[in-house]
Parts: structure tokens; sequence; C-alpha cells
């Protein structure tokens, strides 16, 4: 059963012993609204399927009063919220293919399993026999996209919708509102992109487009509009809003926390937020509208006179007192236009309204325990969405976040349960921009896509890495970039030269991990550069896992076999380094060369050793000189082949030291 490269895996499965063959005459025909999304999606299915085959399709188009060889029918078509049924069946028999669904959406879903059911042999391409029943886990199944950090144009957010319809993901949550950028045209305050955009932000028409371009995918879209902290970028165009009197705002060019803070005490500013919101909102449909919240400090709070002397007034003891008496505020303004205030879970306080929605992001790594803010928020009678363990900026391997179970071990009665409606990846863009952002959500987010539609027993690392293979393959049809967009950086770092010695490298280096490639916000802003080697790495090293499978083999087992598996990487590494010298005039590659070198001296005095079969003292003392220096960091990457190759050193010096 795990053969088939299906992600996220379905609920229900059973094989038949028939087939279904790929050929000129398939069809589709569609029971239901022939001219919604169903068709739309049925024509993009074609498209795809025709591209994948190369099979010339005679018809093919969605055909009308007769059955097609691929059958939808559905109930109603959605109008895209928490209660949208996208459950469905698929029934592959050996003329026909029959998907049922209660919603146009479920329809859709079915065509995306449809589509990773296609297996070819020598001589043709078809759909195996199969019948599938399948829903998801849970309601809430998300991608946040900072566009604040680093704006992000319209075509970089379709082909990341489409991916995200794909692996059956529902929500884009749009994080429009950053200190780096206001990213929305206001046509009632223009000030907000004229000076606090650098020019780089979404007309309202681009915004309508996107939003429609979601719908069509089932996805719906949620915006972030992040107040009272986070607010540099709304103070650079209204001073006279912020929290310290004569402070200079300006928009912020680095990464971080910072004190720029709404006056929540300052009446102008919910005037400002309302009429800014009663604006803003007629261009999202979704019931759900988010504040963000967050990260705010509360110093420029503690440093106004009139503000502390406000807290003293409305006996607001704290400064999460006083955010939530503004959060409030901002519910009643947001109810008032038909809006659910969604928020951080800092948001999360004694006198906060239940009928807000907790985004719960703290985690290890700010102090909780893991899902710790999602379990509060469920038992306190809030609907809650889980992003802890699913920020992907942390470039952390694909296996940390597939790891992750939503809702743990946490004993929920039914209706606590229920309040958990999903989780979202979060992309924060500090450091990626339109040439590197695929390859930072993709393809680990199709496997966190399958933790949040797949029953909770669909768990398996070692099933799922090889899916996420064929996947993250597949992605490339639909113009996701993270594969191909390595070679341009590497093309521009060598200025067009030999760039496979790179490549070696590369398939053996990660980015550093949770933020150390840019500690505390200070080594890069918005306009460093982006084109550099840890750019073009990515969280889970190509070779990474086959490499620590051989060493692991070979410890256990150090068979002739065994060793000559290893020696082909050691030779090759061993090698690579005079290749690497071969680049003439690139100042970007020359960095790296120390690592280059001590992984060759490695490399080549593993390979000794391993075929002398013994190993001295003096040898021992080099290695372990060398791994001191494979274990640091170069140009913001490690080398994560460096406990494997440590290991080969231990063994070595355990079994053939010379006596």
């Amino acid at each position: 059963m795990e053969t088939y490269n299906l992600m996220p895996w379905p609920s229900e499965i059973r094989e038949h012993t028939t087939r279904l063959v790929v050929d000129s005459e398939l069809t589709i025909s569609i029971n239901g609204n022939s001219k919604g999304r169903v068709y739309t999606a049925a024509t993009k299915f074609l498209r795809r399927l025709s591209g994948r085959t190369g099979v010339f399709l005679d018809k093919g188009f969605p055909v009308e009063n007769v059955q097609g060889t691929i059958q939808i029918s559905f109930d109603k078509v959605s109008n895209l919220t928490i209660e949208t049924d996208e459950s469905y069946s698929l029934e592959i028999k050996q003329d026909y293919v029959l998907i049922k669904a209660k919603t146009d959406v479920g329809a859709m879903r079915a065509l995306e399993t449809l589509l990773q059911m296609v297996t070819s042999n020598e001589t043709q391409y078809y759909f195996p026999g199969l019948s599938i029943n399948d829903q998801p886990r849970f309601v809430w199944r998300g991608l946040m996209i900072d566009v604040a950090r680093h704006f992000q144009p319209v075509d970089v957010l379709k082909r990341n919708l489409d991916a995200m319809a794909s692996v059956k993901m529902n929500v884009f949550h749009w994080h429009l509102i950053d200190d780096q950028g206001f990213r929305i045209e206001s046509k009632v305050f223009p000030e907000l992109t004229e000076l606090a955009s650098d020019g780089l932000f979404y007309t309202q028409e681009q915004i309508k487009d996107v939003v429609a371009y979601a719908n069509k995918l089932g996805i719906r879209v949620v915006p972030e509009f992040d107040v009272p902290g986070h607010a540099s970028a709304i103070l650079t165009a209204f001073p006279e809003l912020g929290s310290k009197p004569g402070y200079v705002y300006e928009v912020e060019r680095y990464s971080g926390v910072f004190d720029p803070t709404l006056d929540p005490t300052n009446d102008k500013t919910y005037m400002f937020l309302e009429r800014l919101f009663t604006e803003m909102t007629p261009l999202f449909p979704d019931a759900y509208f988010h504040i963000g919240g967050d990260e705010n400090e509360g110093k420029h709070w503690d440093e106004n006179e009139q503000i502390q002397k406000f807290k003293q007034k409305h006996n607001l003891k704290t400064n999460h007192d006083l955010q939530t008496y503004f959060n409030i505020k901002l519910e009643v303004i947001l109810n008032k236009l038909g809006k659910k205030l969604m928020g951080w879970d800092e948001i999360m306080t004694e006198n906060m309204p239940t009928t807000a929605v907790i985004h719960s992001w703290r985690g290890e790594n700010e102090g909780f325990s893991k899902g710790e803010t999602l379990i509060a928020a469920a038992k306190s009678g809030y609907n809650t969405v889980l992003s802890d363990g699913f920020y992907i900026d942390r470039m952390q391997s694909v296996v940390e976040h597939y790891s992750v179970e939503p809702i743990g071990d946490a004993k929920l009665t039914a209706e606590e349960r229920k309040r958990i409606l999903g989780g979202e990846v979060t992309m924060w863009s500090e450091l990626v921009t339109p040439l590197t952002i695929d390859s930072r959500i993709w393809p680990r987010t199709a496997a966190i896509a399958e933790r949040f539609w797949s029953p909770k027993e669909v768990n398996d690392v070692d099933l799922m890495l090889p899916r996420l293979d064929e996947v993250s393959f597949r992605l490339e049809e639909l113009g996701i970039t993270h594969l191909k967009n390595r070679d341009v950086i590497l093309r521009m770092m060598t200025n067009n030269q030999n760039i496979q010695p790179l490549i070696e490298l590369l398939n053996i280096c990660e980015p550093l991990e949770i933020y150390t490639r840019n500690e505390g916000g200070t080594e890069y802003k918005t306009y460093s550069p982006f084109t550099l080697f840890a750019d073009a790495c990515v969280a889970d090293a190509a070779d990474k896992f086959v490499f620590n499978q051989r060493v692991q083999a070979f410890v256990v087992n150090p068979s002739d076999a065994s060793k000559q598996s290893l020696m082909v990487w050691l030779h090759t590494w061993e090698k690579n380094h005079q290749e690497l010298m071969q680049i003439k005039n690139a100042p970007n590659v020359q960095p790296l060369l120390p690592l280059s070198e001590s992984l060759s001296e490695t490399a080549s005095l593993l390979a000794k050793i391993l075929n002398d079969k013994q190993v001295s003292q003096k040898q021992l003392g080099e290695l372990k000189a060398l791994m001191q220096a494979l274990k640091k960091p170069y140009v913001d990457v490690e080398l994560v082949i460096a406990e494997d190759l440590e290991k080969l050193v231990l063994f070595s010096e355990q079994n053939y030291s010379r006596k």
C-alpha cells in the first residue's frame, strides 16, 4: 500500500486488481454546477494529466450530457467556511472513475488525489484500481505568508496557492503589515503606501484578484493587519497615533521586535482603525480578520506618563490588561463589520471574549511547553489554531515538523476538541525573497499538510520521506521554483562557471537553524543579498538521510559491500575540493574553501583508514582536529554530515587502532 505517492494519505483506501489506462479517449463529465470551481479544476487537471503522460487527449474537456471517463458528481457549491464539507469518495474501475462529494470543494480534493495516482509501466500510463473514502482531520489547514518583511509579487502568491490546493490546504493567511512595510493600497489613507511601502504593495484590484483566485481553488483568505505592536510602518505615515510623543518613526530595515506601538488611549487610534478596517474588510469575504497582537513589550507605553495615568484610571494593572482593552475595542469594530477577530496567543487574557480565535504560536523557544497555549485556549472556550511546531522559516528538518502531533496527549472533551480548528504553517519573510521563498515553503509544507488532513495514525517518517520526494518533484508542474532556483543562485555565485562542485557541497549543507543565521536580526536587513550559498541550501540537504543510513549500515555490519557504498561518497568529497578550486574570479565562493578543504582532507584520511583497516594515533589526532573544523558554521551554513563522519572516526578508533 505504501507504494502510492499520495500526500496527504487518505482516511481509507482499498485496492482492486483492475486499472484504467490513460489514453486519447479520456474525458471528464460533471454532474453539478458545470461552470464553477469544479469546471476550472477539471480543465487544469486535464492540462496537468496530458503534461505528465504525453497523451494527446481528443476531447478531454468537461463533456456535457454524456458520462465521461472521469465522472464527477457533487451536491452543492460551498461558500467556503469552516463548516465546508471536503469529504469525497473516489472509485477507479477498469473503464471509468467515479468521484462523489457533498460539495464542489470535496470533488476538487478528489481530483488532486486522482492526479497523484497516475502510474506508468514501460508502455503506458494508468490509474491503479482503488477505492478511496477520505475527509480531513482538521477544518483549518493553512499557510501564512508574510509579505511585509520582503514583498512577494502576485505571481509568487498564485503559484503557492496552486501548490497549497495540490496538498489539500484550505486557508491562505496573508500577513500584510509589519514594521518593514504596509503592503496594501488604501484609498482612504494613501499616505500608508506613499510613505511606508517603498512602492511595493498590492492594489485593491490585485487583492481582489488573489482572493478570487484562491476561492476558485477552495482556499479561504484571512488577512492580517498587525496591531498595536509591529507598527513602525503605520506610524511612519501617522506618527500622531504613536505612544511616544516626539519619536521619529521610520520604516524598519532590520528584523526583530521593535518598540513603536499604537497608542490605545488615544481615541484617534480607534477612529483611524475603524476607517481603515471599513475600507479593507470588503476586500476579504472570509469571516475571520487577524489583528496580530503579538510581541508587544509595551516599552513606549511604560515611558508615556499619560498612558500610565490612563491605566490607573481604568484599573488596568498590566500592559496585557491595556492590550486587552485595545483588543476588545477592535472586536467591537470588526463585529460591526461582520468579522470575527483572530489574533496571536498573546491576546488570550482573562477578560478577552471567547468569540475571538486564538492563534497559538508560542512554544518551547518562548518558555511554554509544546501545545500549551493551544490546549489552554480550547479549554478556556476559544476556537484555536496551532502554529507552534510549524514555523518553517526556522529551517528545521521536515522530520521535526512531521513529528509534531497537533493535539498531543491532552485529555479533551468532544466540545474542547472541536474548538481546535487545525493548524497553520508560518513563512516569515525576514530571510526570503521571491527567488528563494518557494524553497523555504516546499516541500516541507506538503508533509505538514498531511498531519493536518490525514488521520492521527499517519505519522511514520520512513513512509513519508519517499512520498515527499515524489510530491516535491511534481510541485514544479505548478510553477514552484524550489528546485530550479538553486542552480540560478549557484550560477550567480560562480558568474556562470561550473556549478557541480557547489552542488556536491550544497547536498550536505543546510542553513543555520532557528534564527541563528541572523542572530538578533542585525546581520541581514531589507536590501541585504539573499543570493548566497546559504540561500541555495535547503532545510533537508539532499544527501543527508542517505549518507546517514550508509554510515549506520557500515557501523553495524562493516562488510566489504557496506564499506564500498561509503567509499563512493568519500572519494567524491575528496576530489570535489580540487574541482571547486577551478572556479575563478568568484568572490562569493571563496569563503567556502576552508570548509571544502577540511572535508576533502577528512574524506581522504577516512578512505585510507577504511581500506587499510588500521589507524595511527597521528591520523586520529588529525581527524579529530578536522572534525572540530567541520562542526563549525561556515557562511551561515552547517555541514550536516559532520556527526556521521565523526561516527566513522570513532568506529576507526575503536576497531582499527594500532596496538
